[in-house]
C-alpha cells in the first residue's frame, strides 16, 4: 500500500477525500472483539428490535470508525492527531450494506484543521452519519510505499450457520441414538432435537439416560427412551429401528464406536449397502471459502485402492447432498508419482478411475500434496493446472494415521469446527468423539438430515 500525506500547509479549503467499504458480518465481530461489546442486536440474527429484518445492527462507532480511516490515511493522512469529533446518526447500517465515507477541509488555522465528515449508503443514497472533526494535521511530508499490517481471520463458523439454516426448515430426521447415558452424548441429542434438526429416540440403559437427563436438568418428557442393556445390543436395536422405517439415522452416543459398527456390519440384520464404511469430517475452517471435508480419519486404518474407491465416492454423494462442488485431492507426500510410495501410485490410479467413470459425481486429482492441494499459488508454482489443483473441497488422506492428525490440526490449530458422518450404511450414522464441542455435534446432525433429505428429493 502506497500512502502519502497532506501537510497543514498543503491543504485548503475544500480539499476532500473518500474511502468506499462493504460492512461484513466478519467486521461486526472483529469489532465486539476489540471493544468488548457484545449487544445482541449487534451478534445475533433474531428480529429482537421487531423492524421485519434480522439483527446484526453494525455498532455506530463501527461505522464511525471510517472516518478515522480517511483522516489517518487520506486527509490528511499519516501524522494526524484527532482533537474532537461531533456525530449524528441518521439511519442504522446492516452487515451487507456498502458505505461511502467522505471528509471535506472547511478551515484550518494554528495548526489545527476542521472537516465535515459524512457517511452513506450506496445503495439507496440515504445518509447514514453526519458530524465535524477537528485535527491536528501533520506539519512533515509522509510518502511511503509497502505499508502493511497483519491479516485477520475470525474464528466465526460461518459455514456451519449456514448448513443450520439449511437443515432447520427440513422435517425433524429420526434419529436413533445409542448409549446416550453422559452429559456430552445426550446434550448434544437433545439440542439438536429442540433446533428441530432431529428427533431422538434414546436406546439403552434406561435408568442411566434418565440420570443423566436428571444431571444436566434436562427434561425427555414427549421422547422415547428404549431400555436395552448392552451397548453392542442397543446398537443392533438402532439397526432394527431403520429396517422397521422407525429411524432414518443413528447416533453415536457414550459407547466404542467398534461396538456402534459391528452390528451395522452383520450381513443379515446389518446396514450394509454394498460400499465400505466410510467416515468424513466436514471442516468449517475460518477463512475458508467453503467447508473441507477430510476423509477416511476414524474407521478405516491402512485402506487398499479399492476402499479408496469407496472413501472417493462416499464424499463425493455427501458434497454433492451439502450443495457443493465436489473437488477431490488425493493426497500424498508428493505430487508426483514416486513407485517408492504407494500412496502416490494410488492417488493416480484414482484420477484415472474418476476419469473412466469408475468414480462418479466429482472431480478427482492425484497425487497432491497437501500444500497444492489446498492453496492456487502452490498450485502454480509447482506448475499444476485443472479444476482440483489448490481448490481443493475434498482431502483423501493415505491413511488413518494421516487423516486424524490432518484433522485435528484443522481442530486445534486452525480453530476449525468439524461434524462428524460415516457414509456407506443405509443411513447417515453421526460419529462423535467426547471432545465434540455442541457446535460440532449440531452440525452433524445438520449435515445428516440435509444429506438424507437430498437423497429423497435426488
Amino acid at each position: 500500500m502506497h500512502i502519502v500525506n497532506r501537510t497543514f500547509d498543503e491543504l485548503q479549503p475544500g480539499d476532500h477525500a473518500e474511502i468506499r467499504r462493504l460492512l461484513t458480518a466478519d467486521d461486526v465481530y472483529s469489532f465486539a472483539a476489540v471493544s468488548g461489546n457484545f449487544n445482541p442486536l449487534h451478534l445475533t440474527r433474531e428480529d429482537e428490535d421487531r423492524d421485519g429484518r434480522p439483527d446484526g445492527v453494525a455498532p455506530g462507532m463501527l461505522v464511525a470508525s471510517l472516518i478515522s480511516a480517511v483522516l489517518g490515511t487520506l486527509l490528511p493522512g499519516p501524522g494526524t492527531l484527532y482533537k474532537a469529533q461531533t456525530l449524528d446518526f441518521h439511519e442504522r447500517v446492516h452487515a451487507g450494506d456498502e458505505l461511502c465515507c467522505r471528509v471535506t477541509v472547511l478551515d484550518k488555522q494554528d495548526g489545527e484543521v476542521v472537516l465535515r465528515t459524512e457517511i452513506t449508503r450506496l445503495d439507496d443514497g440515504a445518509v447514514v452519519l453526519t458530524g465535524q472533526a477537528r485535527v491536528i494535521a501533520p506539519v512533515e511530508k509522509f510518502d511511503r510505499e509497502g505499508i502493511e499490517i497483519p491479516g485477520l481471520i475470525v474464528q466465526r463458523h460461518r459455514h456451519f450457520e449456514a448448513l443450520l439454516n439449511q437443515a432447520r426448515p427440513l422435517p425433524a430426521l429420526p434419529t436413533a441414538v445409542v448409549c446416550p447415558d453422559d452429559a456430552n452424548s445426550l446434550g448434544g441429542a437433545l439440542l439438536a432435537w429442540r433446533e428441530s434438526i432431529i428427533t431422538p429416540i434414546l436406546i439403552g440403559r434406561a435408568a442411566a439416560i434418565l440420570e443423566t437427563a436428571t444431571q444436566i436438568g434436562a427434561d425427555l418428557s414427549g421422547l422415547e427412551v428404549i431400555d436395552v442393556a448392552g451397548d453392542v445390543e442397543a446398537a443392533a436395536m438402532a439397526c432394527s429401528l431403520v429396517h422397521e422405517g422407525r429411524a432414518a439415522a443413528v447416533m453415536k452416543g457414550h459407547l466404542h464406536t467398534d461396538d456402534l459398527l459391528k452390528p451395522m456390519l452383520d450381513k443379515v440384520t446389518g446396514l450394509r449397502i454394498g460400499r465400505r464404511f466410510t467416515h468424513i469430517f466436514v471442516m468449517d475452517v475460518p477463512g475458508q471459502p467453503e467447508p473441507i471435508l477430510v476423509t477416511d480419519a476414524a474407521i478405516n486404518i491402512a485402506p487398499d485402492l479399492a476402499t479408496k474407491v469407496d472413501i472417493c465416492q462416499n464424499a463425493i454423494d455427501l458434497a454433492r447432498s451439502l450443495g457443493m462442488d465436489p473437488r477431490v485431492g488425493v493426497l500424498s507426500a508428493v505430487e508426483t508419482v514416486n513407485p517408492a510410495i504407494q500412496s502416490s501410485l494410488d492417488a493416480a490410479l484414482l484420477s484415472k478411475m474418476a476419469d473412466r467413470g469408475q468414480i462418479k459425481g466429482g472431480q478427482v486429482e492425484g497425487p497432491l500434496a497437501m500444500d497444492n492441494a489446498i492453496d492456487m499459488g502452490a498450485a502454480r508454482t509447482k506448475g499444476l493446472k485443472g479444476a482440483v489443483a489448490g481448490r481443493a473441497n475434498i482431502l483423501v488422506a493415505p491413511n488413518l494415521d494421516a487423516g486424524n492428525m490432518l484433522a485435528k490440526q484443522l481442530a486445534y490449530i486452525s480453530h476449525a469446527e468439524g461434524a462428524g458422518l460415516v457414509m456407506g450404511a443405509k443411513v447417515p450414522v453421526i460419529l462423535n468423539s467426547r471432545s465434540d464441542s455442541p457446535v460440532s455435534r449440531l452440525a452433524s446432525c445438520a449435515v445428516a438430515a440435509i444429506h438424507h433429505f437430498a437423497g429423497q428429493t435426488a
